[in-house]
This record gives structure tokens, sequence and C-alpha cells, in this order.
């Protein structure tokens, strides 16, 4: 008994203190939703001072030319990775949509999005690579942890005839510059115009994944997540709370984004309307 009451008293107080730090940073969220603003880890920090890895041992050397495949390792290690779903269509009209998690924002004029299209085991273009190489036109749609069973649904081995939308319960909603639907559950939807592509090759010659480039032609944002007003320049943002974005890990993990913080670069101040 001693010890149930204890526990409860140990539960108790660390539910008291989650609550005191999420109204502390006034961004207390329901359970399921992401964290809260913080500090940064280490708000003393000067210029100079050391920041060292906090674990004992020495770092090892792999190479990738010595493994029998690099998967495992690059999925874990390069971590969290944001997750295109990519919503396509075929010339003759039939949809699909998959997630990809190579992929990455790399510029902002023009907007420009990748993602990486991972040849299959027997070398065949996956039906996203296949669709955008055919029609120049995909959507990427960011995932939210609302929607991630039916999203996660999608990456299924579906044969090229089946709509993974349709398949999945997720709603196709009208694009304004591009044909291929975006997904409705998302709150953010990017239209992409296919601009270039890149063949990844590896060592016996064999091309193993595209890179697909889109110039993002239109985004569309759920009135919810929107701010008008970002930072208080009169720029639209996103707010990443209402979002709840997920990331991908290695293996079969995501996450959500957990506690985060604000830490300016050197050259720059925050905007006073930006403090916390």
């Amino acid at each position: 008994m001693e010890k149930l009451f204890i526990a409860a008293a140990a539960g108790a107080a660390g539910a008291l203190v989650s609550l005191y730090i999420a109204r502390r940073w006034n961004r207390f969220v329901p359970a399921g939703a992401p964290g809260y603003y913080s500090s940064p880890p280490h708000p003393v920090w000067k210029p100079g001072e050391q920041q060292p890895i906090p674990y004992a041992g020495q770092h090892e050397v792999l190479y990738p030319s010595d493994l029998k495949s690099a998967y495992f390792l690059m999925i874990s290690a390069y971590v969290p990775r944001p997750i295109a779903l990519v919503s396509s269509r075929s010339a003759a009209g039939v949809g699909n949509v998959a997630p990809y998690s190579y992929s990455g924002c790399v510029a902002h004029d023009p907007p420009t999005l990748i993602v990486s299209c991972c040849r299959r085991p027997d070398g065949s273009v996956k039906d996203t690579c296949a669709n955008a190489l055919e029609t120049k036109e995909f959507v990427v749609n960011i995932m939210s942890d609302w929607a991630v069973e039916a999203e996660n649904y999608t990456c299924a081995n579906f044969t090229p005839d089946q709509d993974e939308m349709i398949e999945a319960g997720l709603t196709p909603l009208p694009s304004v510059k591009v044909k291929p639907p975006r997904i409705g559950e998302s709150a953010i939807n990017f239209e992409c115009k296919l601009v270039k592509t890149h063949d990844i090759i590896n060592a016996a010659g064999n091309v193993t994944a595209t890179v697909l480039f889109g110039e993002v032609v239109a985004v569309h944002v759920h009135e919810a997540v929107l701010v008008k007003d970002g930072a208080g320049q009169g720029k639209p943002t996103v707010d990443v709370d209402r979002l709840r974005p997920l990331g991908r890990l290695g293996g079969n993990t995501y996450c959500r984004v957990g506690s985060v913080f604000d830490l300016p670069r050197p050259d720059r101040s925050v905007p006073k309307s930006d403090t916390r």
C-alpha cells in the first residue's frame, strides 16, 4: 500500500510540474497536441564556451561502401525528417498518394520543394515519380497527427489503378494551378510544377532514386493555422502548435513537435512582438 501511495504521489507531482511549465509559457495544449515554448537549453552560454557530447566514448567511422545497405543507418541518423505526402495524377487521370521522408524545402525565391523517389527493389519507378515525370505536376501535403493513420495507410502496396486517397478515406479537394487534387485533411498544401529532376546513381551504375524539384505555384493554408501578421511584420506564417506536424525517424517511428524554443541568429535580434 505504501509503495502504491508513493507511486501515485510521484505521478501527481509530475503532472503538476508539467502543467506548471505549460502554463508558465502560456502554451498549454490538450493531450495529443505538441508541447510548449521553453527557454533555450543553455540560456547562460557565452561564445567560445565548449558544449561537448554528454556521453563517454568516441566516434566510430562507418563507410557506406562496407555496408550491405545504408538505408537503416540513414533514416535513423538523419532525423527528424519532414514528410511530404505527395498527391499526383497520371496522364490517364488515375490518382496516387504516397508519403516521402526523403524531402525538403530548398529555396524561397522561387519557393521550391524537393521529393526524392527511390526505385523499387526491381528497379522500377514508383507511381508518384512516374506521374510527376509524365504530367510535370504534383502536390505536397503536410502531415499532421490528427490524420496520421489514414495518411500512413497510403504507403501500402496498391496497384497503379488504385487511388490511395480513396482507399485511405482521405478527402480530395480541387487545386487551382495544377490538376492533381490536394488532401483535405492536410492543413497545408503546396501545389508544385516540376522544374528539374536529378537521378541518383549507385556504384553499379543503376539509378536508385530520382529527385523531383517542384516550384511552388500556390499554397493553401487552413485559416486555423495561418498567422497573417507573422512576427508583427505583415508576413504570413504558420502556427506550429496548431499545425501539429509530424516528422519521420528510423523504422516505423514518427515524432511530434515537442518543446520548442526561440534562439535568434547572433547577427539578428528578436522582433519585439515575437518575444515571449
